[in-house]
């Protein structure tokens, strides 16, 4: 008789264990072991819980294959989490892991393999390539493309969060402290709302104070205290929650009519704004994107929306500012440009449309589209093409934790057409759709690429430009780490070709999740190594530095609502000299509008209590040392990383912490 030592690991978070049946038999080249109740004195299978058992054979198996589990109800169902199974041969001389990282939901039987990475050429038993095809069926059946709307990315076939399968559901804590911070955050918004509405008007800025209590954050204040000056709107322009626009400006719009006299009074006295051009030192944000986007209505009243543009200038002095600014796509008398020396207040209001319009593009474009349904396409493909044992599947794997419920919530919460961005967004409804599909049909691949953006964007040269400096850093850590791992596993581009998996993979990414983007730029087919390793560090860096500095700031930048106002009430300003405090505080959001502003950008910013940092596995999917020592080699880049971020903000008023890699998210949770 032939005696197994098999270790059976129970998840660690809250209703994890069971009190069901649980069944292994151990599958190998020659046979299989008995089929052997795991059942110890006391209890077996508690939360968190490493329990040892013993399971014979009547003779040796040879080479170890599967591992079967199987859960039967006991009195009443209890799911059950299994972390991973690990069988000691009775020779002693070698440990096995057999990863699972699953639900057992019901009565089942689920068969795991062994945690070597394996593609599809190096699997030739029968049993196992048909392991590998039943459970990729399986998955597809589950996992199910669907249009949620035409023009953006398809996503998961899924009504509401409940119908996701359990694998990629919230744990329990998580899905506690999200709902919990929700109705503490409206709780809070409440009492604000009660607060003022037995207080004194509301019809000043300082007015706004007194709904910036309790939830605040540093950056937060600083920003209350700073927003109205240039050197600030500049920086936001280059760090704040929508980095990405700014682009040098090499000539004029034809529909921006700025003359050099306009703006010389903003310049350095020793130049010219032709000069500047030339030189490089003129930026422009234009959101034409905007133009025509229909606009939402908020309990009867139209709200209103503007596409500006934004002309910036790298001061030697005084940093990015602002030196002309045009509130819509079409000059005219009605469409005038805004200038630093026009009266203060005509100014401030110019330039808080600009960041009314920064609201709507981070929250819908930079942020959702760009992120979380992005995201989506690839965390669709992996797991519909790709098996639990395949190198890219463990790659992505711990990088697409709970996208699909986090996403799932955003469609039925956020962005349907009774949730809350309907309630307070400017684009709440249509609007909100048209955006995305606007911006859907110009996305392209190379656009995910720090390497390629910032120079496209004729950026490299901004100063002060955090959000591109450790962009860059994340991008060449990660992008080094994925090409370590993918040299490791493929010997040459050929294998790459050949991947049969690999390159359904690939085919559901642009052929099913991407579908109507000619232009995107991404190819059906994976030709090479570093094609593969560019493609898994954009997965990979959007999941994580791209999220991170798109969502974690939110809060900051928005808590201060005239800084970052979700919608207008009043249609943009057409002469300067008509502008005043009672103007700008009819064009502001309300006091409702305001709370829930700062509720739910609170509510999606703050950090998470069960956040996984980027590069700490949690879950072991690789089991070779070398594949650790590039896991363990990328965490010493990451704590480099993370050290000089901290050098270069140590003492500075206003940090840029944003891509600090302690926290950055292993994957869009929030």
């Amino acid at each position: 008789m032939e005696v197994y030592t098999v270790t059976v690991a129970t998840g660690t978070s809250e209703y994890s264990g069971t009190n069901n049946y649980i069944y292994v038999t151990l599958v190998g080249e020659r046979g299989e072991s008995e089929r052997t109740l795991l059942d110890n004195p006391g209890l077996d299978f508690c939360r968190g819980a490493v329990d040892d058992y013993k399971v014979s054979s009547p003779s040796p198996l040879g080479s170890l294959l599967l591992v079967r589990l199987e859960k039967q109800r006991y009195w009443v169902e209890d799911n059950w989490f299994c972390r991973y199974v690990t069988v000691e041969t009775p020779e002693r001389d070698q440990v096995l892991t057999f990863p699972c990282y699953r639900w057992l939901v019901g009565d089942i039987k689920v068969e795991l393999r062994e945690g070597t990475a394996k593609r599809w050429r190096d699997d030739s038993l029968p049993q196992l390539l048909a392991h590998r095809k039943a459970e990729l069926q399986e998955r597809q059946k589950t996992y199910r493309w669907l249009a949620w709307a035409p023009g953006i990315p398809k996503c998961i076939h899924a009504k509401t969060e409940a119908d996701l399968p359990p694998d990629v559901r919230f744990d329990n804590e998580k899905r506690s402290d999200f709902e919990r911070s929700l109705h503490y955050a409206l709780l809070e918004l409440s009492l604000k709302k009660l607060a003022i509405k037995f207080g004194k008007s509301w019809d000043d800025l300082e007015d706004f104070k007194r709904i910036f209590w309790k939830l605040r954050s540093p950056i937060a204040e600083y920003c209350m205290e700073h927003w109205k000056e240039d050197w600030f709107f500049g920086y936001q322009c280059l760090n704040g929650s929508n980095p990405r626009m700014i682009q040098r400006c090499r000539e004029l719009p034809g529909n921006f009519p700025i003359t050099a006299d306009m703006v010389q009074g903003s310049l350095d006295p020793r130049t010219s704004l032709d000069k500047e051009l030339k030189a490089g030192n003129i930026y422009l944000v234009d959101y034409a994107i905007m133009d025509g986007i229909p606009t939402n209505v908020i309990r009867g009243e139209p709200q209103y929306i503007a596409a500006p543009l934004c002309l910036l200038y790298q001061h030697p002095d005084q940093g990015l500012i602002p030196i002309a600014i045009q509130l819509g796509q079409t000059p005219g008398l009605d469409t005038p440009i805004f200038l630093p020396r026009d009266p203060p207040l005509a100014w401030l209001l110019a330039k808080t449309w600009v960041r009314h319009s920064e609201f709507q593009i981070f929250q819908v474009l930079s942020h959702l589209l760009r992120t979380h349904l992005v995201v989506e396409v690839f965390c669709m493909a992996t797991l519909r093409q790709l098996p639990a044992v395949h190198p890219v599947y463990k790659i992505l794997a711990p990088h697409l934790r709970y996208t699909l419920e986090i996403n799932c919530r955003g469609r039925t919460q956020l962005i349907s057409a009774d949730g809350i961005f309907k309630r307070v967004v400017s684009t709440g409804g249509d609007g909100l759709m048209m955006l995305a599909q606007r911006e859907y049909k110009v996305l392209t691949y190379r656009s995910l690429q720090p390497r390629h953006d910032f120079p496209e964007r004729g950026a490299s040269q901004l100063r002060d430009y955090f959000y591109r400096e450790h962009s860059l850093m994340l991008w060449e850590a990660i992008h080094s780490f994925v090409s370590g791992i993918i040299r490791l596993f493929y010997q040459s581009d050929c294998e790459v070709l050949e991947d049969l998996e690999l390159q359904a993979w690939i085919r559901d990414i642009t052929e099913e999740g991407f579908t109507e983007l000619p232009n995107f730029g991404l190819s059906s087919e994976l030709r090479t190594r570093e094609e593969l390793s560019t493609l898994l560090a954009v997965t990979i860096f959007t999941s994580t530095a791209q999220h991170a500095a798109t969502n974690n700031g939110q809060f900051d930048w928005c808590a201060w609502v005239p800084n970052t106002p979700c919608t207008m009430r009043q249609p943009p300003p057409t002469d300067k000299d008509a502008v005043t405090m009672e103007m700008i505080m009819a064009t502001l959001p309300d006091v409702s509008q305001s709370c829930v502003e700062m509720a739910i950008t609170w509510h999606l910013g703050r950090p998470q209590p069960d956040a996984v940092p980027l590069g700490q596995y949690t879950e072991q999917y690789f089991t070779e040392g070398r594949a650790q020592e590039l896991i363990d080699r990328f965490r010493i880049e990451l704590k480099e990383i993370e050290e000089h971020i901290l050098s270069q903000n140590e003492g500075v008023k206003l940090p840029y912490l944003f891509l600090l890699p302690s926290r950055v998210e292993n994957s869009i949770t929030i």
